[in-house]
């Protein structure tokens, strides 16, 4: 399974910005480590606009269903459906990191929740389906 890497930013945009039983979470892909350039984990810059994406065309749809959050003994866990994403038409381009963010904000836009690195590039080609694992984890618990 990927290692999980919770941006900075995402504990301020949780209590400011960000509503995590109501908004629209997806996911976006990267060949580009989000670490790298303006590094996304570093305090300010925990936004999509700081990621390299890549094209998606041929590339099904990257919205998390039945995302939840719940409380429980003072931990607090954001869950959503496993996602299956599959290439219709044509290849995707590689990618290795399966960044979490959050659609619906403005200010700021699109903020990061983390990542995912799989440690390696991935390609899907046309029929092919990749599984991002939520788990029974969750995307991240907060203590």
């Amino acid at each position: 399974m990927a290692s999980f890497t919770k941006v900075n930013d995402f504990v301020a945009n949780l209590a400011n910005v960000c509503d995590m039983n109501g908004d629209t979470f997806k996911v976006a892909l990267s060949n580009t480590n989000p670490t790298s350039g303006t590094d996304v984990t570093a305090d300010g810059n925990g936004i999509l606009a700081n990621i390299t994406e890549i094209a998606y065309t041929n590339l099904s749809t990257r919205t998390l269903a039945n995302v939840t959050s719940a409380q429980t003994s003072g931990t607090y866990k954001l869950s959503a459906d496993d996602l299956v994403l599959t290439a219709s038409g044509g290849a995707v381009a590689a990618f290795q990191y399966v960044i979490i963010y959050d659609d619906t904000p403005t200010t700021p836009a699109d903020p990061v929740v983390g990542f995912y690195d799989y440690g390696s590039s991935l390609t899907l080609n046309d029929g092919d389906t990749f599984t991002i694992d939520i788990g029974t984890n969750g995307i991240l618990t907060l203590t």
